[in-house]
Order: C-alpha cells, then structure tokens, then sequence
C-alpha cells in the first residue's frame, strides 16, 4: 500500500463532500481530514480553508483534475446568465 501524502486543500464541506462522492465513484484513494477542532468553534476552517484530500502521489494528478473541474463548475454556476 502506497503512502498517503496531503494532495490538496478544500475551500468547504460541499467542495469536500462533491470532491469526496467523486473520487469514491472512481475507486481513487482516498482520505478527507477536516480541520475543524471543536475546542476551538472551528476557527482554523476560516483561516486555512476546510480541510484537505491525503492519497498516494501516483493518484494527485487525477485528484486535481476533479477538484478543478468541481470548482470549474461552481464559478460557472455562480455567474448571473
């Protein structure tokens, strides 16, 4: 089993969760850490983003093709048609 190293940091939990439903669809390895600490309210997820994707190195390519295709689509789902 490969190790697994942070691959990328995630702006929220929808960002988390949709990156998350992805890669389980694809049989990519994977891990979700958060960074909420509940001792602290959560404070860290405002400063250093909601958490972070770990894999092994050989999948972070595919891994971030699916987080900017993710966040590709919410800007353009944003814009006003």
């Amino acid at each position: 089993m490969e190790k697994f190293e942070k691959i990328v940091v995630l702006d929220n939990e929808v960002q988390a969760e949709l990156v998350g439903s992805v890669l389980e669809e694809r049989d990519i390895p994977h891990l979700l850490r958060s960074y909420h600490d509940s001792a602290y309210d959560g404070i860290f997820q405002t400063q250093a983003g909601w958490g972070h994707i770990e894999a092994p190195a050989s999948f972070r390519d595919k891994i971030l093709a699916v987080v900017e295709d993710i966040k590709r689509q919410a800007s353009s789902d944003a814009k006003p048609a």
